[in-house]
């Protein structure tokens, strides 16, 4: 029996995929790099449909709604997009990236 992949990025790839098969318009957001202490890691998706909706996870608090928003007007435009997010220790958990971290989002609309 072959082996299946049950990791959260395969769960996040596989909704991709599903939600394309069913007709959504979809992007993908990956976390291509990190600073400092990143909630998640370089690797991690979030996957959005044109209404909204999104399953997985980049960052959390502030920084995953503006990921979100941004992935709507990627949907629309067909352009892909390169977010970049850093704050200072003295807010960071206010916007969710704990003791002052940054992370780059790379966001693209899925074919």
């Amino acid at each position: 029996m072959p082996a299946t992949d049950t990791s959260p990025v395969a769960d996040v790839l596989k909704t991709a995929e599903d939600w394309r098969g069913a007709g959504r318009s979809v992007a993908l957001a990956t976390v291509v790099e990190t600073w400092g202490s990143a909630p998640r890691p370089v690797g991690s998706h979030l996957v959005i449909d044109s209404d909204g909706n999104f399953e997985g996870s980049v960052s959390g608090g502030c920084v995953e709604g503006a990921v979100v928003a941004e992935a709507v007007d990627v949907i629309d435009s067909g352009v892909p997009t390169t977010l970049e997010f850093g704050v200072a220790d003295e807010t960071a958990w206010r916007v969710g990236l704990s003791c002052g971290g940054r992370i780059r989002v790379y966001v693209e609309p899925v074919a």
